[in-house]
């Protein structure tokens, strides 16, 4: 084990998750939970060799409360003087940022610019970045951005068709999200297939309770399924994805609903939870579905619809497709989905292998498609932190 660990921190406005990573290994020492910040509740809950404790954070029930009870966790482990610095989870990086950069009252400015694109997420970052320069004096702190990534698609992909001057005046565009996994995900499944990333094109579903799709061509990605907030796109747990925009003024007019509640609704009571009206769990869905719940069942088709309807327009994105990848929590282990959404990918060269794409969950990595498919599509496992921790180590001059 190298002495020199680093400590990813990815804050939201009331949580706080953050790992150990030794860099070289990828091995997790320590993980951390910290949930109700800002309320007198608040508490963090630690995990490491399988096992699970928590801590009270009544006496300081904020996000440097949990830095501090990090500290100290670390402290009681005897790891507190291997940590070399610590890399933070920063949602937006707007068009200032197209790669992950070192911490400095100017980044932090850059940062805080952008709050405008991501205002629940930046802030929350600015926390966590402060909580750690105050706690951890002294350590180098990176900054590693879900839009960076995404900072190589073309003007054409970015640009909504809306008067240029909001574009000008505010930044209006498509930016997209869940860069570091697909950055992340693009090297694993350029080396899983031993082929050079630059001559690959591939479409990546990270899929999740949050959902997206990009392609990747020549290396870098040319357009991606999330647009100027994360709502755009698929559907996903509890956000719609793609609707009609006059949605708001049919609301307004026939649900008297304000624009504030509409925007929650579309947020966080539609997507799964909405069409189905019983869970925005996809393990939930997928089991009621089978029990023949009709609300489970029309969720699940539509889910597996829009992202097949998506990964063909990726294709165009990409220039062809040589290879879908399927990655997070629901691509990484639900075969089902997989099926269903192959099962629609025929014209593009993709035969399902039954047997592989049982095989590829909780984990395991692998080709799911048969040998005489055109095109191949295969299972990851992403690793955000351990992009994080690289990005970290690497311009902490580790």
């Amino acid at each position: 084990m190298t002495q020199k660990l680093i400590l990813v921190l990815n804050c939201g406005s009331s949580s706080l998750k953050g790992a150990v990573l030794d860099n070289d290994s990828g091995d997790v020492l320590l993980s951390c939970l910290a949930e109700k910040l800002g309320l007198p509740d608040a508490y963090i809950t630690f995990k490491a060799n399988g096992e699970k404790h928590k801590v009270e954070l009544t006496a300081n029930p904020d996000h440097t409360g949990a830095v501090g009870a990090m500290l100290e966790e670390l402290k009681a482990r005897g790891l507190e003087s291997q940590i070399a610095a610590i890399g933070h989870r920063v949602v937006s990086g707007g068009e200032v940022y197209s790669e992950s950069i070192l911490i400095t009252e100017e980044v932090i400015a850059g940062i805080e610019k952008c709050i405008p694109l991501a205002p629940l997420h930046n802030p929350a970052n600015l926390l966590g970045i402060r909580a750690a320069q105050d706690i951890f004096k002294g350590l180098p702190n990176v900054a590693v951005f879900d839009t960076a990534f995404h900072q190589s698609i073309p003007e054409h992909a970015y640009t909504y068709a809306v008067p240029r001057e909001y574009y000008r005046k505010f930044g209006l565009r498509r930016y997209g999200f869940h860069g570091t996994s697909y950055r992340f995900v693009a090297d694993e499944a350029a080396r899983f297939l031993g082929k050079d990333k630059n001559s690959l094109r591939m479409v990546i579903a990270h899929l999740g309770n949050g959902a997206s799709i990009s392609a990747v061509a020549n290396g870098v990605c040319q357009d991606t399924s999330m647009g100027l907030t994360p709502l755009e796109g698929l559907v996903m747990g509890t956000r719609s994805g793609d609707v009609d925009p006059s949605i708001f003024s049919f609301l307004a007019e026939n649900a008297n609903m304000s624009i504030a509640q509409v925007t929650d609704m579309l947020n966080k009571k539609s997507g799964l939870l909405g069409i189905s009206e019983l869970s925005s769990d996809c393990r939930t869905i997928e089991e009621e579905a089978a029990k023949g719940h009709e609300g489970a069942k029309l969720a699940l088709e539509v889910f597996v619809y829009r992202l097949a309807k998506y990964i063909g327009s990726m294709a165009v994105a990409a220039g062809g497709l040589d290879t879908l990848v399927f990655t997070g929590g629901i691509g990484e282990n639900s075969d089902l989905i997989r099926s269903k959404v192959i099962g629609y990918l025929g014209f593009l060269g993709l035969t399902e292998d039954a047997a592989a794409n049982t095989a590829a969950r909780f984990g395991n990595a692998g080709v799911i498609t048969t040998a005489d498919s055109r095109a191949q599509a295969l299972v990851i496992p992403t690793n955000e932190e351990l992009m994080i921790a690289h990005d970290t180590a690497r311009l902490s001059g580790l």
